[in-house]
Parts: C-alpha cells; sequence; structure tokens
C-alpha cells in the first residue's frame, strides 16, 4: 500500500487555480517546465495510448495567435468584445501549455476515455505547476474550438483539438476562493 502523503492532501484540498489576467513573467524556463511535463504526462492513460501531445508557447507565438485571433474573430462574426477579451488571453500570457487531444484508432479504448485521458493530463499540468510554485490557470475560448485556428494558427491535424490553454507565469495578486461543492449534495453511499 501507498504510504500516506499529507503535505500531497493538504495541497490537493487548498489547491486554487490563479486567475491567467494575474500571471505574469516570469515563467518557468525550459528546464523548470520539464518535471511539471513530466507529471502531466503521468495521468491515467487507459491502454497507454497517450492520446495527448503538448504545444509551448512562448510569448512571440502568443503575440501572433492574438493577432490571429482578430482576423478569425472578424471572419466568424464575433463581437468586438468577444474578439478583444479572447486576444488579451493570448496577447497578456508570457507562457501557454497547449494540451493538444490526439484521438487514436482502437478498438479496445474509447474516444471518451481517450478523452477523459486529455483532461486528467490537463489538471494534473496545472497541479504539477502550482505545485511547483507557479501560478496556473486552465483556459480555452472560441478561438481554440475553432477549426481553422487550430489547424492555421497551431498546426493542428483534423483529428486534433485543444484539450486545454494552461497558463503559468508568476502571480500578481491572491487568487479569490469561490464556494466549493457541497459533498452532503454530490455523494451517494451505496452500501449493499
Amino acid at each position: 500500500m501507498p504510504q500516506p502523503n499529507p503535505a500531497a492532501l493538504d495541497f490537493l484540498l487548498t489547491r486554487r487555480s490563479r486567475p491567467a489576467k494575474t500571471l505574469t513573467s516570469p515563467v518557468p524556463d525550459r528546464a523548470a517546465l520539464e518535471p511539471i511535463l513530466r507529471a502531466a504526462g503521468r495521468s491515467p492513460d487507459h491502454g497507454k495510448l497517450e492520446p495527448w501531445r503538448f504545444i509551448v508557447l512562448e510569448r512571440e507565438a502568443l503575440m501572433r495567435l492574438a493577432g490571429y485571433v482578430e482576423t478569425r474573430g472578424a471572419a466568424l462574426g464575433k463581437t468586438p468584445e468577444d474578439i478583444e477579451k479572447q486576444r488579451r488571453q493570448y496577447a497578456d500570457a508570457h507562457l501557454v501549455v497547449a494540451v493538444i487531444a490526439c484521438p487514436e484508432a482502437s478498438d479496445k479504448i474509447p474516444q471518451i476515455e481517450q478523452t477523459l485521458s486529455v483532461g486528467a493530463v490537463c489538471l494534473q499540468l496545472l497541479n504539477a505547476a502550482l505545485a511547483s510554485g507557479w501560478g496556473a490557470n486552465w483556459l480555452t475560448g472560441w478561438a481554440s474550438h475553432d477549426p481553422m485556428f487550430m489547424e492555421e494558427a497551431l498546426g493542428l491535424s483534423s483529428v486534433e483539438w485543444v484539450g486545454g490553454l494552461i497558463h503559468i507565469g508568476t502571480e500578481t495578486a491572491e487568487p479569490p476562493d469561490r464556494p466549493r461543492p457541497d459533498l452532503d449534495a454530490k455523494v451517494s453511499w451505496v452500501a449493499t
């Protein structure tokens, strides 16, 4: 049996995402980011298919994507407010790890299990960044769901999609707390 790890449990019970708009530089360099990515890769993965990959978006790439958001937003008929909000998500960021779903054809492992693995990777990446002392937030947005944005701006294939954009940086403000689930309303106990 594994040994109890009270510090890890306390971290999970008290973890809070940091709003992306409060994150700035410095950001982890490649050496600091590597163990965070390695931890994310240890997520549950039925069938060992690894139906995901990472794209590390650094500042210059994020600025390019911010410009592309403006172009795509106008082409899609988005409101100026929607375009600006999405543009700022890229333009204000200093480091983002895009978790890309790469579904594998499998007779044994259904697509839903692969999708859940992608979500697990996003959460593991977020928590690993927080545990490493960085601020982090998991976002997406209309641009990350737009097929043309995914293909032209991120270079994804037609079967790939964005599972999450994990913003990582130095926090500039105390993160707000929010109400947490009422376990009495969410848990059913079945004994027989």
